[in-house]
């Protein structure tokens, strides 16, 4: 696997340094300070956008050095190595989010090629600030794990795509892959929005990523030409490798949850917020699916995929 070249390095660092809210920088802190060997935290998602954060959830990654000492009973160590990431909910001021625990060894890993699961690597595909860091190699070591994740998306991509698409419209088909491949309660239309909201980012990072990714393209009018034309062959791979990401992808969306009713307080209630907010759709929880979250869960889902608010 290629190292992410200098150029989209620098650019990955840039757009990792942008400020943020200070009430967003605390609540980075304040999920640092309650694992030994915490790393990084990076901040991610629509809240990036945001001036006004009450009622929101915020989205974090916390990248730590050692599961075993990040937490207090053995068996959350046990369950982030077996199945990564572990998710908590966390308050801090009046404002609610929710992190991710990953190590080091782990975000390098799964923020790259080196894995089919498409979790990691499309989100940080899309912007993200590092609001919290140990020290300088724990900086760079998160620089360098971002800067994989680019690569990843468009190399995984690369077989859908036609030989000539405007730039904007190979990170939107790219992304629309990726959601397709998780139990997703966006609305359609999702993978258009992200690039829309800032457009020249994507153009910014086309080509460094291209590169990255080791496939030689060029742009000339606002047209991305790939400069090795795929065999039907290679376009017919990429279907079955996708196909192969979307069976895996929401297998492990479901193990997933069932997990996160163990780890994460409150997390049906947690799903069923972000389904409504996603989808539009009104999602009412019993009882009895609060009592036992991952039977909870089960009932639930195949009801929402029938209405469409999952996908």
């Amino acid at each position: 696997m290629a190292a992410p070249t200098a150029d989209l390095l620098a650019l990955v660092e840039a757009e990792l340094q942008q400020p943020v809210l200070a009430e967003v920088a605390a609540m980075a802190a304040a999920i640092a300070s309650r694992h030994r060997t915490a790393r990084a935290v990076l901040f991610y998602g629509s809240c990036l956008r945001e001036q006004q954060l009450d009622g929101l959830m915020l989205d974090f990654y916390l990248i730590v050095g050692d599961y075993s000492q990040a937490f207090g009973p053995r068996w959350l160590a046990a369950a982030n190595r077996l199945l990564p990431p572990n998710v908590f909910p966390f308050e801090h001021e009046g404002l609610v989010a929710k992190y991710a625990v990953l190590s080091e060894k782990d975000f390098a890993r799964l923020a790259s090629r080196k894995t089919r699961n498409v979790s990691v690597w499309a989100r940080f595909a899309q912007p993200s600030r590092l609001v919290w860091s140990a020290d300088k190699r724990a900086i760079e070591t998160a620089v360098t794990g971002v800067a994989h994740a680019a690569p990843a998306l468009l190399c995984a991509a690369r077989a859908s795509l036609p030989d000539v698409i405007a730039p904007l419209d190979m990170w939107r088909q790219a992304f629309a892959l990726t959601y397709s491949a998780e139990l997703r309660a966006e609305r359609k239309g999702r993978a258009t929005s992200v690039v829309d909201a800032d457009p020249d980012r994507y153009r910014r990072f086309t080509l460094p990523a291209l590169a990255s990714a080791g496939i030689a393209a060029h742009v000339n009018d606002d047209h991305l030409t790939f400069d090795r034309p795929l065999s039907d062959s290679e376009r017919k791979q990429g279907v079955r490798d996708w196909r192969r990401r979307r069976r895996e992808g929401k297998a492990l969306t479901l193990a997933r949850l069932a997990k996160a009713s163990a780890t994460y307080a409150g997390g049906i209630d947690y799903l069923a917020w972000k389904i409504s907010r996603h989808s539009g759709q009104p999602v009412a929880i019993k009882p009895w699916q609060r009592r036992f979250p991952i039977l909870g869960a089960m009932a639930l889902l195949p009801r929402l995929i029938v209405k469409g608010a999952v996908r």
